[in-house]
């Protein structure tokens, strides 16, 4: 179960890993100021975490064995504790059942990231960079219909907060003052002492495909990745979270990307404990989200009607309804409980319905003056997994 004293250990541990890492100090640069000064009512979702996951579906056919599905899976314990109600927190828990890739054909990872900030993927089907190396455009776009440049514009905050960035040899924080936008990505091994904190290994591997804000030139700051880049600081290395969290200085949006090893996209070199091969990559997933979800909840911001989405990118073996992603929204502001388990629906949802509905909870839809966002314009949103309310 997890339990507040639990809650508060972890979040006091990470903090003080974070601060014994060096270059860090609280990043309280008016966010909270600016989150509380809107006087927002005491009702609805006012921050969201998305917590970035990779390659599994939540159902498939009973013949499709490979990649394995998440929904039972001896390797994701804490995922399935979470919606079977034997979590002590599966009472802030709802699920959605028939949660489909984009579209037909929307593959491979990039363009559902690219997908889940505009509503369309632009016509990329690769796993590129947003530039080549000498600075010529590949897959960014130059476009300005995009959530978080709509969140800039209604000055609401976002930040993406990705694994295995802005650190340096050992795996030691950088200081803020040499972040830079991470347009690139880069893989290895950690000079020792560094590990990794969730799966103590000293592998990383960073991909820029799962970071959507980088495809846009308007909040990646161009192809520059030097501490000049203006946009740097929507970028943080994910040990600034736990600080963040802290000083109760987390965007209004904010994006959470483990590494390629935590996102149960790749398997460590040593599998991960009595798990080989894909069980290892579920494995090692289970574990980074439950050390996550935990760190967050135990924050301001998230007693405060935050929000935590469990998010996949991409459905396996198909795209059709038998093939579902994992979709589970963590919330004190959650549809309840029903029959003393957490609430699920099969309701066809995909990543335009997580779009619509961010674009609802941060008002920069039509009700402002904000178009819905390509596909966004036809889907459902996802506010029946909340309170009633929750979601307008």
């Amino acid at each position: 179960m997890v339990k507040a004293t639990y809650r508060r250990s972890v979040l006091a541990l990470a903090v003080a890993g974070a601060l014994a890492s060096g270059g860090f100090r609280a990043h309280a640069d008016g966010r909270r100021d600016e989150r509380h000064e809107r006087g927002d009512d005491d009702r609805g979702v006012k921050t969201v975490f998305v917590i970035a996951m990779e390659n599994h579906n939540w159902t498939q056919p009973a013949t499709q064995t490979s990649p394995q599905q998440i929904f039972l899976n001896p390797a994701a314990p804490f995922i399935n504790s979470l919606v079977n109600g034997t979590s002590g927190i599966s009472g802030q828990v709802a699920f959605a059942n028939a949660y489909v890739n984009a579209g037909t054909g929307v593959h491979p990872s990039e363009p559902n990231y690219i997908w889940a900030e505009a509503g369309t993927n632009f016509g990329v089907f690769n796993d590129d960079s947003p530039y080549h190396a000498d600075c010529t455009a590949d897959t960014v776009q130059t476009t300005d219909q995009h959530l978080s440049a709509f969140l800039t514009k209604a000055r609401r905050t976002w930040r993406s907060y990705q694994e295995d960035t802005d650190v340096d040899a050992a795996n030691a924080a950088r200081p803020e003052s040499a972040w830079t936008v991470p347009l690139f990505s880069t893989s290895g091994v950690f000079a020792s002492p560094g590990l990794n904190a969730s799966n103590y290994s000293r592998q990383f591997n960073y991909a820029a495909k799962h970071n959507p804000m980088v495809f846009f030139s308007d909040t990646s700051g161009g192809c520059d990745t030097t501490p000049s880049n203006t946009m740097r600081l929507q970028y943080a290395p994910l040990q600034q979270l736990a600080l963040d969290l802290q000083n109760d200085a987390v965007a209004d949006y904010n994006w959470i990307t483990p590494n390629q090893f935590n996102d149960m996209h790749t398997t460590l070199a040593t599998n991960y404990g009595v798990f080989t091969g894909d069980a290892a990559r579920i494995a090692q997933g289970d574990n980074f989200v439950a050390r996550a979800v935990p760190l967050i909840m135990a924050s301001e911001a998230y007693r405060h009607h935050g929000a935590i989405v469990l998010w996949w990118d991409e459905s396996e073996g198909g795209d059709s309804p038998a093939q579902t992603l994992p979709f589970i929204v963590i919330s004190k502001d959650a549809h309840g409980n029903v029959g003393a388990a957490p609430y699920s629906n099969t309701i066809q949802y995909s990543h335009s319905s997580f779009l619509r509905t961010m674009q609802e909870i941060f008002g920069v839809s039509p009700r402002t003056g904000y178009p819905w966002l390509g596909d966004a314009a036809n889907a459902a949103d996802v506010s029946d997994l909340f309170k009633p309310h929750a979601i307008e």
